[in-house]
């Protein structure tokens, strides 16, 4: 495949599994890696993925009206920050192979969680691990959304407020990857093409699609996700 070619897969795919993102909270990295994946190798995307993720929490923080629950949310980012500067060694380090596997059981497990998850009461204790596993995870494999949102499930309701605290949450554990990142030269010059070129397509359609998550009703939005988590990992696993 040319690299033109490779870029209209990459803005293709990720203006529609990032509009899902932006839609429901989550899941828009987790659907697009298995995809491209094809294309690109797996570090590539997850550094990449730091564009849209960024783009979906500005764009859909910004037209918002709801607030944010902020003394919920920095106890959590700063646990989360924790284990972020565990994962972004280890990041490093894993051969891409191994490290290609571990995402996709990383995917499947996170999906089981998610649909399970919700059904128990998390205590004090489990939810602190749960930040520090969500910083982990997210400077490993560029995805957190199934343990924050299992997280954010116990202890909020609305579900714009749901949306809202999961993308502010992504956004500060972005901001440690994006640091890291530029330390260490993993952006690299096709890092940076992908991040021009998408973004001039995919802020227009992440605007259009953020309107959808009004009309959603709430067992939609908190059903829906888990299942196409759990369906990619067995995707990205098996491929």
């Amino acid at each position: 495949m040319t690299e033109p070619q490779a870029l209209v897969a990459l803005i293709s795919v990720c203006a529609l599994t990032y509009s899902f993102e932006i839609i429901f909270g989550l899941a828009g990295t987790i659907m697009m890696l298995p995809i491209l994946g094809f294309f690109f190798d797996s570090k590539t995307l997850v550094i990449y993925s730091l564009l849209p993720q960024l783009l979906v929490a500005g764009i859909a923080l910004t037209r918002s009206h709801q607030k944010l629950d902020l003394r919920l949310l920095w106890p959590m980012l700063a646990l989360a920050a924790l284990g972020g500067l565990a994962g972004s060694y280890f990041f490093i380090q894993i051969p891409q192979e191994i490290f290609r596997r571990l995402l996709a059981a990383t995917i499947i497990a996170a999906g089981i969680f998610l649909i399970i998850g919700p059904r128990f009461r998390l205590g004090p204790v489990t939810q602190r691990v749960l930040d520090f596993l969500a910083g982990v995870s997210h400077a490993l494999f560029g995805i957190s959304g199934p343990i924050v949102m299992t997280r954010l499930l116990g202890s909020l309701e609305d579900k714009t407020m749901i949306r809202n605290s999961a993308l502010f949450f992504f956004s500060g554990l972005n901001c440690v990857r994006a640091v890291y990142y530029l330390l260490h030269g993993s952006i690299t010059a096709q890092i940076q093409h992908m991040f021009v070129v998408s973004a001039i397509f995919l802020i227009p359609i992440l605007m259009t699609a953020e309107r959808l998550h009004f009309k959603l009703n709430d067992l939609l939005f908190k059903k829906v996700v888990a299942w196409i988590i759990l369906f990619c990992g067995v995707v990205y696993m098996l491929r």
